[in-house]
């Protein structure tokens, strides 16, 4: 795999992550449009009743919203029609979000709110975005182990490099797949965020480990996997340095948790056979997840790694994927209880979907 780090018009960087190409010209990576300075108004400001952030991006309201094919900024470029992606043809590609949550230049001066403190801030961070695929009418479901492996290698890459910058506190990659999760553009693609701040629950979820270290010396993490390959009835599959399972308290109708079988605190700290055989696993589940209600499931795809700083002893890399479809033609919506008091209730049995999952033919 080569990378090719290169700029867009307005100074956002973007890196490319090329399988078997010849090494990229400079005037193949120019970028001809004429783009104003990316400019964003974004803040966050402190819930003394939660006690956490909320992130204030009201620029977003105008950013790109399903835009027909033959318009998305994410296929590659062609003749009299230039995109975010200004080569011909590429694998993989990651470059700053043009529409960010957070930014480096975000609000410097914000007066306090109240006598409640701290109230706001700079939305500090970074947002990139990730391309599975230059072809716009695939999933990362479809693609092959070779790109899986490379799409692997770009979150390693820049959850290296944005852990590297200044401020920044967490790395997350996610993927948003399907019109029912509130995709706004349906090219294959991945998000990845630089926090400036340990999020909410990460926090949660590393009190819990905390706790539990102190109360029985053991890894919550390893004794959760443990219980799941020891009791079977949940596993979805398995591989040497891998388990896929449906975890006994699922929130969701359908979500599935992916741990390596060694504990390690984030992406760049697996081996590269760690990192080949998730890309066999993780196309499979994907695939068991289309074949579950014989269409593509809206999911949400969400890798929790250690911050940058605190917690790293305790916190442990896993993925956690699930979608709000319960049922052909039916959606679970956050109503009352869950979206009013973060209490959840699931129609579905984590015993069954495990089984269906088993059972489902990619």
């Amino acid at each position: 795999m080569r990378k090719t780090s290169a700029h867009l018009a307005d100074g956002r960087e973007i890196v490319y992550f090329d399988e078997n190409r010849p090494e990229r010209r400079p005037e193949e990576l120019a970028d001809p449009r004429d783009l104003p300075p990316v400019a964003t108004g974004s803040e966050v400001r402190f819930d003394p009743l939660l006690r956490e952030w909320v992130v204030i991006a009201s620029h977003r309201q105008t950013r790109t919203h399903l835009p027909p094919t033959d318009d998305c900024p994410l296929c590659p470029s062609s003749q009299g029609h230039n995109t975010e992606i200004p080569v011909s043809d590429y694998d993989v590609v990651a470059f700053e979000n043009r529409f960010p949550s957070l930014a480096p230049n975000s609000r410097p001066d914000l007066d306090p709110i109240g006598e409640l403190e701290p109230s706001r801030g700079p939305a500090r961070g970074h947002c990139e975005v990730l391309v599975f695929s230059s072809d716009h009418n695939t999933s990362l479901a479809q693609v092959s182990p070779q790109r899986m492996r490379t799409i692997i290698e770009a979150w390693v890459d820049r959850t290296t490099a944005l852990s590297e910058k200044p401020g920044v506190e967490q790395v997350y990659c996610f993927e948003n797949r399907g019109s029912e999760i509130g995709v706004t553009l349906h090219h294959p693609h991945g998000q990845i965020y630089a926090f400036p701040f340990v999020t909410p629950r990460t926090r949660r979820i590393l009190a819990s480990a905390e706790e539990y270290r102190a109360r029985t010396g053991g890894d919550l993490f390893a004794d959760i996997l443990r219980t799941e390959q020891e009791a079977k009835v949940r596993v979805v599959a398995e591989s040497e340095h891998w388990t896929a399972f449906v975890p006994a308290a699922a929130h969701w109708p359908v979500e599935v948790h992916i741990q390596p079988h060694r504990p390690v605190p984030d992406l760049p700290a697996l081996t590269t056979a760690e990192r080949a055989d998730f890309a066999e696993l993780y196309l499979d589940v994907l695939r068991r997840l289309d074949a579950l209600f014989d269409a593509p499931l809206p999911y949400v795809s969400a890798w929790h790694q250690a911050p940058v700083r605190q917690g790293r002893d305790l916190a442990r890399l896993r993925l956690e994927l699930f979608s709000v479809r319960r049922a052909p033609g039916k959606l679970k919506y956050l109503a009352g209880t869950e979206s009013g008091m973060d209490v959840f209730i699931n129609d579905v049995a984590p015993e069954s979907t495990a089984r269906r999952l088993r059972e489902a033919t990619p």
